[in-house]
Order: structure tokens, then sequence, then C-alpha cells
């Protein structure tokens, strides 16, 4: 940069020097050019490259427990468990619509979780370049990041999280695009800011629109939020001057966040969709989805345990990152001298999602820090950058001296280059480990069971099942449309229905209906056997379908309670 301002100066000094100027700008221009269809190149290829490595290691088919409610809710634009997740439906039907030609719509909704995927790995590539100043490095994170044990695997199955995946990369990378055509780029001197700073501003509008899609998709997004605020100040402190702009942000967030949300209400009530869980079409039973109202006693107390979470904590980063888990506290760091504002939403973000998942005990944690690990690839790459400006420098005058600028270039490509390898070591060690893993490929036990139980089911049955078992039974009555005359009631049906205990429903059914129980366990079973014949079914279901017979008369013990009334949500 200061070979250019050294040139102009002279050039106004000789007549001659402007002429020759030309020539040389127009040359920069050409490699900005180059650079960025590089730039293009690197991304699509991860892109592309993410891509190929889910669908290798894709499911074929239908799955148990929440992935099977994610492969049927898409299809039939229902309401899927709290919190809804309206964007990812809604983003499922329309691929349910178009990858129509790839098969049975489970396998759509796999595929569709392996594009997701590639697009999170794609926008990861250009933000690790704009934070690190090295193609070489953001390619190396983007890799990275796509074949993390946790990332691979969320793009081999219909999962929301590959979507939070793609639209959590994708407003980080507004951020800093809007950062940059703010303030210029602090490591790249080709990148200035816009000569009016407020054409950027649809840059911040683009971004509040997305993190409103991402809410709608899963409220893991609004622990971005502290983070967005502290760098938004930290970028442009006058903003709160700007109360026009501000209200602009705010609508562009609250106007995407809110019309995903009437998915949910017309699915639920003047369109019903063929699956609703619960029923949002209530004012209590909307909140009731959106705030997660079930899951709230999953909460543990924050202050409980603080070593032991710690612990855990590392134990989860050795897993995702392997050796180079260590480095991470020294890439921050150093991200902080680098790229103070990004480490100011970064490191952020990152604490409030390790902490809220410290006390969030959910069956599959891992999924929620896939955004950790994202912003620990970016600050990977940034310190590998700073490791190289310290070795060679990066402009003409930079340190150490003594070396020509053909050669720091030349130097400073090959050691970018080593770099990105040296961070994809561990990566490149462990692919096979990793590939086997998150390999679903072989996984058709869902699909293997479910024949098996809908074959073995009487007419007209009705099946008292549990979710894990209960999801892939509603696939294939749902939306494959197989033994429609047979009643799937999970306990959700139940408590919306107002049924009561097992007895009472049983007591409600078996005069009429043949009827079924698939339970988790048997520790249900015992308050069921004074009353009624279970007869296990055979076969590979496991043992867990059991036949409810009446025992002869005069046998039985009293129910718990009266029938309950049936339910019109029950065929």
């Amino acid at each position: 940069m200061s070979s250019v301002t050294t040139g102009s100066t002279a050039g106004a000094k000789a007549g001659s020097r402007p002429a020759a100027a030309r020539p040389r700008e127009a040359e920069r221009e050409d490699a900005r050019e180059r650079r960025v269809l590089l730039v293009w190149l690197a991304a699509i290829g991860v892109g592309v490259l993410a891509l190929s490595a889910s669908l290798w290691r894709l499911m074929p088919g239908v799955g148990f427990w929440d992935t099977a409610e994610f492969q049927m809710v898409g299809p039939v634009m229902g309401t899927a468990h709290p919190t809804g997740y309206p964007t990812y439906v809604l983003v499922g039907w329309l691929a349910s619509v178009l990858l129509q030609p790839l098969g049975e719509a489970a396998l759509r909704m796999n595929v569709l979780s392996a594009i997701l995927v590639a697009v999170g790995a794609a926008f990861s590539v250009d933000l690790a370049r704009r934070l690190s100043g090295s193609i070489a490095l953001g390619v190396a994170a983007g890799i990275g990041i796509a074949l993390t044990p946790i990332v691979w695997a969320v793009g081999t199955h219909a999962d929301p999280h590959a979507l939070h995946f793609a639209l959590l990369a994708i407003i980080l990378w507004l951020l800093v695009r809007w950062e940059e055509a703010r303030c210029g780029s602090a490591i790249d001197p080709d990148v200035r800011p816009a000569a009016n700073p407020r054409s950027a501003d649809r840059l911040l509008i683009a971004a509040a629109i997305v993190t409103g899609l991402a809410v709608g998709n899963h409220s893991l997004t609004l622990l971005l939020g502290p983070g967005i605020l502290f760098f938004v100040l930290a970028v442009e402190p006058g903003i709160l001057r700007r109360r026009r702009f501000i209200a602009a942000c705010i609508a562009a967030f609250a106007i995407p966040t809110v019309l995903v949300r009437f998915e949910m209400i017309l699915r639920a009530g003047w369109l019903r969709a063929p699956f609703v869980y619960a029923d949002p079409s209530t004012w209590t039973g909307f909140w009731y989805v959106t705030l997660g109202a079930q899951f709230h006693g999953w909460l543990t107390d924050p202050f409980a345990n603080a070593g032991g979470r710690i612990v855990d904590l590392v134990d989860i980063a050795a897993t995702k990152l392997g050796p180079l888990a260590p480095l991470v506290p020294a890439a921050f760091v150093v991200t902080g001298f680098r790229q103070p504002r990004w480490a100011l939403l970064s490191g952020t973000t990152l604490v409030l999602t390790c902490f809220f998942n410290s006390v969030f005990p959910d069956g599959a944690i891992d999924r929620y820090y896939i955004g950790p690990v994202l912003i620990a690839w970016t600050w990977l790459a940034i310190l590998a950058g700073s490791i190289m400006d310290l070795l060679v420098g990066r402009g003409d005058g930079d340190r150490p001296q003594g070396i020509p600028a053909p050669s720091r270039v030349a130097l400073r490509t090959i050691g970018l280059g080593g770099l990105a390898l040296v961070l994809l070591v561990p990566t490149a060690l462990s692919f096979s480990g990793r590939a086997n893993l998150v390999d679903r490929t072989g996984d058709r036990s869902a699909q293997v069971w479910t024949d098996e139980v809908l074959s073995t089911l009487e007419p007209n049955a009705v099946v008292l099942s549990w979710w894990s078992f209960s999801t892939p039974l509603w696939y294939a009555t749902i939306v494959d449309g197989r033994r429609p005359d047979v009643a799937i009631i999970d306990d959700r049906t139940r408590l919306d229905c107002g049924y009561g205990e097992l007895d009472q429903v049983i007591d409600l059914y078996l005069p009429t209906r043949p009827v079924y129980l698939i339970r988790n366990g048997d520790w249900e079973l015992p308050t069921l056997t004074g009353r009624f014949q279970l007869v296990p079914e055979g076969g590979s279901m496991g043992g867990n379908l059991i036949q409810v017979l009446p025992l002869p008369d005069g046998e039985g013990q009293p129910g718990s309670a009266p029938a309950p009334a049936p339910c019109a949500a029950i065929q």
C-alpha cells in the first residue's frame, strides 16, 4: 500500500508518472479480479467436497427418533416438536418438491442436510479468508469445519442443525463484510471502507433478515444476540444516533421471525397439516411450542459442578478438534489483537453457547457445538496467518527487512499453503475414523423395523407408542400412505387429547379395535399386567411390540380412571 502512495506522490511532482501509474493500477485491478475468481473457486470447491463427503455417508432412508420426525414434517409442511422449526419446515418442503427425482421423501430430506452443510462450508471458506487474509487458510478452515465429526454427522441425515450451520455461517459472513465496508480490513490493504459508509447498511440489514430466519429454525441463534450488539457498537459507535436505521434493522429481524411462525398457525388451524405437534393454532399452544416450554425443566443449576463442566468442555474440544484443541485459547488471544471486533463477537457467542450447553443436558448435545466449532476454526486460521506475518511480513514496509518483495510474496504463498496443510493434518490422520463414526449408509434398521411392525399389526389397529418409535410409524402412515387404517397414539397424542394413563386409552379402544404397545423399556408394564394380557410379538422387533388382549371375565383389576372420550384427531 505504501508503494502505491509513494508512486502517486511522485506522479504529482513529475508529469510523466500518472500515465505510468495507470497500467500499474490496471494490473492491480486484474490481480483483484483473479483473486475474486480464486475465492469463488475455493468456496465452491470446498462446498462440493463437503457435499460429497456427506452424500458418501448418507442415510439411505427413514430413521428413528427426531430424524424420522424431520423427514416427515418437511414434505407435509407440518409442525415439529418445540420450538416448531418453521424455517426448516418451509425449506424442507421446498427441497422435497425440488428433489423429487432423487427418490422417497426421507432420502430427499437427508440430501437436504448434505446440501446445507455444503453451503455452510462454502461460506466458512470466505469468512475465514477475510479474517486471516489467506485463501489457503480459508480453504483449510472450510475443510476442517466440514469434516469435524459433528458437522459431518448432521449432513448425513435430516436434521435442522444442518440449516443452523448454514445460516450461522451466512450471518457471520455478512457481519464481517459489513465491518469491512465500514472500516476496511485490518490485514488486507486492498479492502478499503466504502466511499459512502452508509452504503454498507444493506449488509447489516441482510444479516438481520437471515438472523430472523435462523431464529425460526433454531433458538440457539438467540445466543448470537449479545455478541452481535457488541460487534455492531464496536464497528459503528455512533449507530445509536441513527434511530431510523436501527428501526429498519429491528424490522428486518422481526418480520421474517414472525412470518415463518405463521406457518405453524396456518398448518395447525385453517390449513391443517396431517402432523401437528401440540396445537400452535391456539395462543397457549403457540407459545408452548415457540418457547419450548416442555424443555424448561431440563435446565440444570448453572453454578453447580463448574469443574466437571469445564472438564466436559475440554473433552468435547479434544473430540472435535483433536490436537488442535490446545491451540484454541492462544488463537483467541491472537484474534483479540489482530481482529478485536471479531474476537468480541465470536468470543461472546462461544462463551454463551458453551455455557448454555453445559446447563441443558439434551440427549444429543454434541450438535449444539456446531457454532463453537465454526468459531474455533476461524481463530485457528487467524493464528496461522499471524504466524506467517511475523515470519515473512505482509507488505513492502513490514518486518523483517532485507527480503525482496517478489521473494516475500513467494515465501508467504508457500508458507501459508504449508500452514494450511498443517492445520489439516489432524483431519487427514483421523479421516478414516471420522468417516466410520458418521457413516449412516447401512442404517436401514428403522426401515426394517417399520416394515415388520406394519406387516404384523392387525387391521384397524391402535398402537400406543413411544416417541422414538412413533416417528418412523408416523412417517410410514402419513408420508408414504401405508396402513391408513392404523392409528399411532404417542405420549404427546395422549397429552393433546387428554387421554390420561395407558390403561385408560386401552379401555377406550380395546372393545372395538386391536391394541398394541411399543414402549421405552418395560417399567410401565407391571401396572397393566393385572388388567390385560400382554403378548409380545416375535421377529426382529426386539420384543418391543406387544399386543394387548382382555383378561377372562372377572379377572381384571379396576382401572386407574374411567375411559376417556374419543379424540377427534384419532381416526
